[in-house]
């Protein structure tokens, strides 16, 4: 049976390590062309957080690395800064597409709202970290960029000249890195 997308077990087969997860000590693999690596600990991890609606990531960031533009369908965010300094920010939505920003240094909160696209810059000179609470088991993730761009098969190159406001051309160089 599934409950909220999850598998539930037997609950006479549950054991201890339904709800452990070992490895947020590791530092991720920053060596991408964002520069940042978002080690998930969700349902998928810890079978046990089906149905608590609560979830975290460790996210690493290389200097001037970026967790790109992205939201989550089905979590608010905060994340807590453990090492560096990173700029935070989020956009409201239509039609005021407001940007909200902060500098955090370590120990420094922030909170992204459900649903809204949001991202995170090491500005600092050495690595960065920072861990991330989500308040669902499963929330999801869309990269901004990586679904505009990056959708499989693409979208009509004509209609993202349009929405963009710019030539094919440039569109097809753009979709042609994803």
């Amino acid at each position: 049976m599934k409950v909220n997308g999850g598998v539930c077990k037997d609950p006479k087969a549950v054991t201890a390590d339904d709800f452990f997860f070992s490895g947020l000590h590791k530092a991720g693999n920053t060596s991408n062309p964002v520069g940042s690596r978002v080690s998930a600990v969700n349902v998928v991890q810890i079978p046990g957080l089906n149905t608590l609606g609560i979830s975290l990531a460790r996210v690493d960031y290389a200097p001037r690395g970026i967790n790109p533009p992205h939201t989550h369908p089905r979590a608010t965010e905060i994340l807590t800064v453990l090492e560096g300094t990173l700029l935070v920010g989020f956009v409201t939505s239509n039609t005021e597409n407001r940007l909200f920003t902060k500098v955090l240094q370590k120990g420094d909160v922030f909170v992204f709202p459900i649903g809204l696209i949001h991202f995170q810059q090491n500005i600092g000179y050495g690595h960065a970290v920072a861990i991330a609470a989500l308040s669902s088991q499963n929330p999801g993730v869309i990269t901004i960029a990586n679904a505009v761009f990056g959708s499989n098969p693409d979208i009509p190159t004509d209609v993202l000249a349009k929405a963009f406001q710019t030539h094919k051309p440039i569109i097809a160089g753009i979709q042609a890195k994803f």
